[in-house]
């Protein structure tokens, strides 16, 4: 990428300009409507009532037009992601045998991306699925999935009819029950 200048991609100061400008307000800001602008300033794909945790760090050169994030409706994304959508060794003599590494990643409606998860060039989140906090997404998530782990496996598969749990945490008490203590 920095020792391989291709111009049809270049890009011009004023959209770096706002590019920066809309990761920054996604990164740093402290409202979620403000968050999500910041990724509509980047030109990504932005469905509705998306939640953007605080933190969120994309990773992508500001030059690039080929790497894209597409996020579709109802989607919760957890404080201090990851999501590369490039990556290379940057002047390294490693650039010569790896080759730099650019691609869409894209999270499909109603999918949950926990905290601290990293998610990886080229991946995609399904439907309804939900990636653990600290996971490392390194392939496709398949609808209706529950991951974790590094690398990201699948741990369980969930069904379509909501349950009354949450993934982690204990079964709900019922209203009749008494509380412990009590």
């Amino acid at each position: 990428m920095y020792g391989n200048s291709n111009h049809k991609n270049k890009v011009s100061f004023f959209k770096k300009l706002k590019f920066k400008l809309g990761k920054l307000m996604a990164q740093h800001f402290p409202n979620n409507r403000t968050r999500v602008l910041g990724l509509k300033l980047c030109e990504f794909s932005v469905g509705k009532k998306v939640y953007i945790g605080q933190d969120l760090i994309i990773a992508s050169p500001i030059s690039e037009k080929s790497c894209h994030l597409i996020i579709g409706d109802r989607v919760a994304i957890g404080p201090r992601v990851t999501i590369v959508l490039s990556s290379d060794a940057n002047w390294s003599k490693l650039m010569d045998t790896h080759p730099f590494i650019k691609s869409t990643v894209v999270l499909d409606d109603d999918c949950w991306i926990g905290a601290g998860a990293i998610l990886l060039p080229g991946i995609t989140v399904g439907k309804m699925a939900i990636v653990g906090a600290g996971s490392v997404v390194t392939k496709d998530v398949t609808d209706n999935s529950v991951v974790a782990g590094v690398p990201a496996r699948i741990i369980k598969k969930q069904s379509e009819k909501k349950e009354n749990t949450i993934p982690g945490f204990p079964p709900r008490r019922s209203p009749n029950r008494k509380a412990c203590g009590s």
